[in-house]
C-alpha cells in the first residue's frame, strides 16, 4: 500500500447515504474511481480524491521510491511485487508465512533475522538450489528430504532412492511422510536450541542436478565445465553444507520485502505480525488465532504495558511508601497532638508556625519551578507576553490602529475584497491578458466614473480584455435565459407568482436580453476606436457565461442594464421616495453609467473567476513555473560565484597584509654601515686600510640594491593585488545587484502561480503587500520607485484560526481580552474585515510592535524587513502622487472667473493607455 508522509493511505470507504440509498434507489448515480474501487456521491468528493491522488507526495511501500503519485506508487508497488513473488522460492513462502503468523516481534528486522538464520540451512521438496560438487556448482532440485531419524539409515535412504526421471523405485520401501522442520514456535528462542532439538545437518537430501551454473566472466573454468556437463541429470544425496540458494531468490533483503508484502501489524504495543488474510488462504495459513497462542500475546501485551506503566511511574509517579510525605492536613494533626502531649509554650507554637509556613512556601515555590519548563524561543505566539525589558527596549505594547474607512467601497460588506481581488488578477496577469499595469488608486477612479460623454479608456480596456478571453472558455448559449425561465418554471409549478426585480418580470427581461450581443464572441472590439460596443458584448457574455447558480446577482444587474425609469413617472413625495421601478428599455451604453459601483464589482468579479480557468491563464503559470525554476538554478550559480569571489578577495588581503608588515620593517641605511675610517695625515695605517674597507662598501651597496629592487617588486605586487581586489570588489557588487534582481523577478513570477500573504500577526490577522507581482514592477527602466496598491492591507483572521484561538485554554488572560488590551476596539478585526496602513510611520510603530519571539510574527517581521526599502518608498511615492493630484485644481483656476472647473479628461485614470494591447497600432 502506497504512504502518504509515512502513513499509509486508506480507501474512501461508502458513506452512510449510499448505503441506504442502496437498498432505497439502486440506479442512483454515483462517482466511481475505477483505478481504487471507490464511490462517491458528488462530483466535488470525486475531484478532491482524484487531486489528491495525483499529487506528487506518494512513496512505493516496496522500493521507497518517493516523489510519485498514487498511481504511480500502486504501479510500481505491483511491478515489484510481481518480481519478487517470481523470484522467490515458491515451497518457501508457506513455512515461511506458518513461521511469522502471530510472532510478537518489535521490529521487521529483528523478525527477518529471526527467520533468516532459522531457515537458511534448512530445504524442502521442490525448492530449487545450487550444489556444489568438487568446485563446480549444478542447479538441482530438491526431490526427497531425510529427517534425522534416516541419518544413519543409509539402507532406507538407498531404497527410496528415486529414479532419474524422478519417480520412485518399484521396490522402495515408503517412508513416513511428515513434514520435515517442525519448528514454527517462537522465533526469539535462540537458534542453537533450535538446532540441538532439530538438527539441520542431521538431514539428507536427495536432489536432481538440472544444470550448470555458468560464470561469464570466469574464462579459466570453461575446462572443467566440460568435464562437469556428465553429471547433469543425476541424482545425488548431499547434506545442506553443499547446498545453498541463490541469492535472487533468498537473501535478507529480498526476505524483509517478501515479508513485508505479506503481513501486516496494527500499531498496538506488543502486537503480533499477521499474515494477510488472502495470502494465508492461498497458502493454507491458519487465520484465526489458536486459544493458546492468544494468551500468550495477551501476557506479551500485559507485561509490556506493565512494563511502561512501572517505567512512567519511576520517572513521574508518587514516591513509595518509603518516601510517602504527610499531607498538609496530617502535618497540622501531628502538630496539635504534639502541642497537646507538651506543654504549650507560646513562643515553641509560633515557632512550629513559622517552620510550617516556611516549608509550605518552599514547596509551593519548588512545585512552580518544576512546573514551568524554560521556553524555547521563536514559540506560539499567543504564548509570548511583553516583560518590563522588553518594553524598556522600545516595543509596542499596542498595535498602531489600522484604517477601515479609508478603503474603497468598504460600506459595502463584501465588495472590497472582490475589488481587490480583480486588481490583483488583471494586473498580475497582465501579460497574457495583454493589459498594461495601472494603480489601485486608478482602478478605483475608474470604476465610480460615471459620465456618460466622456468614456473611461481603461474600463473599456478592462472589460475588452475581459472578453477576448472568456471567448476561448466554453460556454453554453442563452444560459442566463435558460436560467430564468427554469426559475418561472419552478415557481408556477409550486403555484407562487412570478419574480419582479424593479417591475420587470421573466418574460420582459428575456426579451430584451434575446435581442442583445448575439455575436459577441465575433465582434471586433478595436483599440483604435476606443473599445466602441463593449457594453453591448459584455451582456452578451453574461448571457452565455452567467446563470442564477454561478451569478447571483445576474437578473438584478441585467434589469440595470437593459431597462432605464421612465421619465415621465411622477415622483410621489421627497420624504418617502418610491422604489426604483425600470419600465423603458434601453442601451447597455447609456445604462452602464448609471450602473452602481457594487455592480461593476460584482460583474467584473464573476468575469475574473471565469478568466481563470481559461487556457492563457494557464500557460501563463506554467510559463512561470517554468521560469521560476530557472531562477533558482541561476541563484544557486550567482551565490556560488559570490562565494568563491569572496574567498579569493580574503586571500588576496591577507597577502596585502603580509607584505606590508615586510616593509614597515626598516632596512638598514647603506651610510651607516660604509663608514671609512680617514686621516688628515695620510698614515700608512689608513692606506693599509682602505682595500678591505672598499672592498665591505661594494658588497654592502650591491645588497642593499638587491633589496629595493625587492621592495620595488613587492610594491608592484600589492599594487596588482589591490587592482585585482578592486575588480573582484565590483564583481561582488554586480553579482549583489543581479541577486537583488532575481528577487524582484522570483516575486514577480511567483505571483504569477499563487499570491500569498506576508505573514501572520499573534492575533492572525494576515499582512497583504501588492506591489511588484506579475507584470508590474519595483522599479523602473530608469530606477526610479513604482507602486501598485502603495499600502499595507491587514485582513482579519479566518474563521478557524479565531475558533482555534477561542478554543485556547490555560492563559493567564482570555484571547478576547488580550486582543481587546493589545489591538483596541477599533483595530480589532472579524472573519472578511480589512484594514489598511497608508503611512510610514504607521508602518514602522507596526514593525516595531510585532515581537520576534514567536512563530509567526518573526517570520513576518524578517519578510517585511526584506522588503523595506520597495514598501516604504512607494508608500511614500504614492502620497507624493496624491498631494500633486490635490493641488491640481488649483492650477486649472481661470484667470477671467473665479469658479473652478475640473478637468476630468487630465486625471491620472483618465490618461492611462494600454501599450499592450494586440491591435494598438
Amino acid at each position: 500500500m502506497p504512504t502518504c508522509r509515512r502513513k499509509r493511505v486508506v480507501l474512501t470507504q461508502p458513506s452512510e447515504q449510499l448505503l441506504r440509498a442502496l437498498k432505497s434507489d439502486p440506479n442512483k448515480d454515483v462517482f466511481y474511481l475505477e483505478q481504487t474501487g471507490e464511490i462517491f456521491e458528488t462530483y466535488e468528493a470525486y475531484a478532491a480524491r482524484m487531486s489528491f491522488y495525483r499529487l506528487k507526495q506518494f512513496q512505493c511501500e516496496v522500493t521507497g521510491k518517493s516523489g510519485l503519485d498514487y498511481f504511480q506508487a500502486i504501479s510500481s508497488e505491483r511491478a515489484e511485487a510481481e518480481t519478487l513473488h517470481s523470484r522467490f522460492s515458491e515451497p518457501l513462502k508457506p513455512v515461511i508465512l506458518k513461521a511469522v503468523q502471530f510472532q510478537v516481534v518489535g521490529r521487521l528486522d529483528h523478525l527477518v533475522e529471526a527467520v533468516y538464520d532459522r531457515f537458511k540451512d534448512r530445504y524442502f521438496k521442490g525448492e530449487r538450489v545450487l550444489v556444489d560438487l568438487n568446485g563446480l556448482k549444478y542447479y538441482a532440485r530438491v526431490h526427497t528430504v531425510y529427517p534425522p531419524k534416516y541419518s544413519y539409515d543409509v539402507a532406507a535412504r538407498d531404497a527410496n532412492k528415486p529414479d532419474a526421471e524422478g519417480m520412485d523405485n518399484g521396490n522402495a520401501r515408503p517412508i513416513d511422510h511428515e513434514e520435515p522442520h517442525q519448528i514454527y514456535g517462537d522465533l526469539k528462542i535462540a537458534v542453537k536450541e533450535i538446532n540441538s532439538r532439530d538438527d539441520p545437518f542431521m538431514y539428507y537430501y536427495w536432489v536432481h542436478l538440472t544444470e550448470l551454473e555458468r560464470d561469464k566472466g570466469d574464462k579459466g573454468k570453461s575446462s572443467r565445465a566440460a568435464d562437469g556437463s556428465e553429471m547433469i541429470g543425476s541424482l545425488m544425496e548431499v547434506q545442506c553444507g553443499r547446498m545453498s540458494r541463490d541469492r535472487l531468490s533468498f537473501s535478507k533483503s529480498i526476505l524483509r520485502r517478501f515479508i513485508r508484502d505479506c503481513v501486516d501489524r496494527d500499531a498496538a504495543v506488543a502486537s503480533p505480525w499477521i499474515v494477510k488474510p488472502a495470502i494465508a488462504h492461498k497458502y493454507g495459513v491458519i487465520s484465526n488465532m489458536p486459544e493458546d497462542t492468544r494468551k500468550d500475546v495477551e501476557a506479551i501485551k500485559k507485561g509490556e504495558h506493565d512494563k511502561r506503566k512501572k517505567a512512567w511511574e519511576d520517572k513521574d509517579g508518587p514516591p513509595n511508601k518509603k518516601q510517602k510525605k504527610m499531607t498538609a492536613a496530617q502535618e497540622e494533626k501531628g502538630l496539635s497532638l504534639l502541642f497537646h502531649l507538651q506543654p504549650k509554650d507560646k513562643e515553641a507554637q509560633d515557632k512550629h508556625d513559622q517552620q510550617r509556613a516556611a516549608r509550605e512556601e518552599a514547596e509551593k515555590i519548588a512545585a512552580e519551578k518544576k512546573k514551568k519548563k524554560p521556553i524555547r524561543y521563536p514559540t506560539e505566539d499567543l504564548d509570548v507576553r511583553l516583560n518590563d525589558k522588553d518594553i524598556k527596549a522600545g516595543m509596542k505594547l499596542k498595535r498602531p490602529v489600522p484604517t477601515s474607512h479609508a478603503l474603497p467601497f468598504n460600506h459595502h460588506p463584501g465588495t472590497f475584497e472582490a475589488f481587490l481581488m480583480t486588481w490583483n488578477f488583471l494586473v498580475v496577469y497582465g501579460q497574457p491578458l495583454h493589459l498594461s499595469p495601472f494603480t489601485l488608486d486608478e482602478f478605483e477612479h475608474a470604476v465610480k466614473h460615471s459620465i456618460e460623454d466622456i468614456p473611461c479608456p481603461l474600463l473599456a480596456e478592462v472589460h475588452s480584455t475581459l472578453i477576448y478571453n472568456l471567448r476561448t472558455v466554453a460556454f453554453a448559449r442563452h444560459s442566463a435565459v435558460l436560467s430564468l425561465l427554469r426559475r418561472k418554471e419552478q415557481l408556477e409549478s409550486q403555484g407562487l407568482e412570478d419574480d419582479e426585480f424593479f417591475g420587470v418580470d421573466t418574460d420582459q427581461l428575456s426579451a430584451a436580453v434575446s435581442d442583445i450581443g448575439n455575436n459577441w464572441e465575433r465582434v471586433p472590439l478595436r483599440f483604435s476606436e476606443g473599445r466602441e460596443g463593449w457594453e453591448e458584448a459584455l451582456v452578451g457574455c453574461l448571457k452565455d457565461h452567467a446563470t442564477r447558480e454561478n451569478f447571483p446577482r445576474m437578473r438584478e444587474i441585467l434589469t440595470k442594464l437593459l431597462f432605464a425609469p421612465d421619465p415621465n413617472e411622477p415622483i410621489l413625495s421627497d420624504t418617502t421616495p418610491s422604489p426604483l421601478r425600470l419600465s423603458m428599455i434601453s442601451t447597455p451604453r447609456e445604462r452602464y453609467s448609471k450602473l452602481p459601483v457594487q455592480d461593476r464589482i460584482a460583474i467584473l468579479g464573476f468575469m475574473v473567476n471565469l478568466a481563470i480557468s481559461s487556457k492563457a491563464i494557464h500557460q501563463h503559470m506554467e510559463s512561470c513555473e517554468e521560469q521560476l525554476t530557472a531562477l533558482r538554478k541561476e541563484k544557486i550559480e550567482v551565490n556560488r560565484t559570490k562565494k568563491q569571489y569572496m574567498e579569493e578577495m580574503s586571500g588576496l588581503m591577507g597577502e596585502i597584509k603580509e607584505e606590508q608588515i615586510d616593509e614597515d620593517v626598516k632596512m638598514e641605511d647603506p651610510s651607516d654601515l660604509s663608514d671609512v675610517a680617514t686621516s688628515e695625515n695620510g698614515s700608512d695605517s689608513g692606506r693599509s686600510k682602505k682595500k678591505p674597507k672598499d672592498l665591505r662598501q661594494k658588497a654592502q651597496l650591491q645588497a642593499h640594491s638587491k633589496q629595493r629592487e625587492a621592495a620595488r617588486a613587492k610594491q608592484a605586487s600589492v599594487k596588482a593585488a589591490l587592482a585585482e581586489h578592486r575588480r573582484l570588489d565590483e564583481e561582488v557588487n554586480k553579482l549583489e545587484r543581479r541577486l537583488e534582481g532575481i528577487e524582484r523577478d522570483f516575486r514577480k513570477l511567483l505571483g504569477g502561480v499563487r499570491v500569498k500573504p506576508m505573514g501572520k500577526d499573534r492575533f492572525y490577522n494576515r499582512i497583504w503587500w501588492f506591489d511588484g507581482l506579475g507584470s508590474s514592477s519595483l522599479v523602473a527602466s530608469g530606477g526610479a520607485t513604482q507602486y501598485g496598491a502603495g499600502r499595507i492591507f491587514v485582513q482579519g483572521p479566518s474563521e478557524i484560526d479565531l475558533e482555534h484561538m477561542m478554543r485556547r485554554i490555560g492563559d493567564e488572560i482570555p484571547v478576547q481580552a488580550r486582543r481587546l488590551e493589545e489591538e483596541g476596539q477599533e483595530g480589532m478585526l472579524g472573519p472578511g474585515d480589512w484594514a489598511v496602513y497608508s503611512d510610514v510611520e504607521e508602518l514602522e510603530s507596526f514593525l516595531a510592535w510585532l515581537n520576534p519571539k514567536g512563530h509567526r510574527e518573526i517570520a513576518l517581521k524578517q519578510a517585511m524587513s526584506k522588503w523595506w526599502f520597495h514598501i516604504s518608498a512607494g508608500i511614500r511615492r504614492r502620497m507624493q502622487d496624491l498631494s500633486a493630484q490635490a493641488k491640481l485644481p488649483e492650477a486649472r483656476r481661470s484667470a477671467r472667473t473665479q469658479k473652478v472647473t475640473p478637468d476630468i479628461s487630465r486625471e491620472p485614470y483618465m490618461t492611462w493607455t494600454n501599450k499592450k494591447a494586440l491591435n494598438a497600432t
